[in-house]
């Protein structure tokens, strides 16, 4: 398959982050298939179907993020309908290139693709490094939503320093927040130094005392217990990581700790954005892939 032989996708399931894909991508005069949303009434241009038809009418299918539930269904928010592939569209799918988040849950779920041409586009680092940004911005309006005082003057913990610390640090820091960041690395706490931040070692982590807002990124048990038992009651805590997550919810509710977990930000916060980040990297793909 060459890249001009991709003349129309079909995008199955998902939130408004795919009805902004679908419209992106439409933009660029390619056509688009709907499947999996029938609680809408129209899309303008673009054309609704079931999930049957927008897998066999296109010639290449985007799943959305996260692509599959735990009992095998696609997910599809805008259908009342528990939709689970049949044999037919799953040897259809064997025929054309396949774009997934979280390839190795959608194999698991049908392991009979595990041989097809699947790319996970939310593997890339191009869409970490742009989702870093929508999920940023999604943490400090879901702060703003929750904490009843200001950013400006809190005193504001970041725990982790990979892409969404980096920026969720500036952007706080440029609210004039008091900030924190927590990481592991010497190169880390060099560039934390350096762009004007606090500093702690998230290995010598015994206490939070004396913060507003904690914002958690790393996706491994950070908050604990232990850690938990020694928190400020009023300190408001917000888990970004993805799963597992970074904060025992149990204990936090046993603590009565104000602790709670924020995902897909930028489809809740910048669908548009999130939207146009997925086809850039669905894009990019298809470039490298099929030249």
């Amino acid at each position: 398959m060459k890249k001009s032989d991709i003349k129309a996708f079909g995008i199955v399931g998902g939130d408004k982050r795919q009805l902004f894909l679908a419209r992106s991508i439409s933009d660029s005069c390619c056509d688009v298939i709907l499947g999996g949303f029938d609680k809408l009434s129209g899309m303008g241009a673009l054309t609704l179907a079931d999930v049957h038809t927008a897998i066999f009418e296109s010639d290449a299918v985007i799943f959305p993020l996260p692509s599959v539930r735990a009992d095998r269904s696609i997910n599809t928010p805008f259908s009342e309908r528990n939709v689970i592939l049949t044999d037919e569209e799953t040897s259809e799918l064997m025929k054309k290139p396949v774009f997934v988040s979280m390839r190795d849950k959608f194999i698991k779920a049908y392991p009979e693709l595990k041989n097809a041409r699947i790319f996970d586009y939310a593997a890339k680092d191009e869409f970490a490094i742009l989702n870093a940004l929508p999920t940023a911005e999604g943490a400090i309006e879901f702060a703003m939503n929750n904490f009843e005082g200001t950013i400006s003057g809190s005193k504001c913990l970041v725990v982790g320093f990979g892409r969404i610390g980096k920026i969720l640090s500036k952007s706080l820091h440029s609210l004039e927040a008091d900030v924190t960041v927590c990481a592991r690395k010497e190169s880390d706490f060099a560039y934390i130094t350096a762009l004007g931040y606090k500093m702690c070692d998230t290995r010598k982590l015994k206490s939070i005392r004396g913060y507003d807002i904690v914002f958690n990124t790393v996706p491994s048990l950070i908050f604990d217990k232990d850690l938990l038992m020694n928190t400020d009651r009023n300190t408001l805590i917000i888990d970004l990581a993805s799963a597992p997550g970074g904060v025992d919810f149990e204990a936090a509710h046993k603590f009565r700790l104000d602790a709670v977990r924020a995902l897909s930000l930028p489809g809740k916060c910048a669908p548009k954005t999130a939207g146009e980040i997925i086809k850039t990297t669905v894009f990019n793909i298809i470039e490298e892939v099929y030249r």
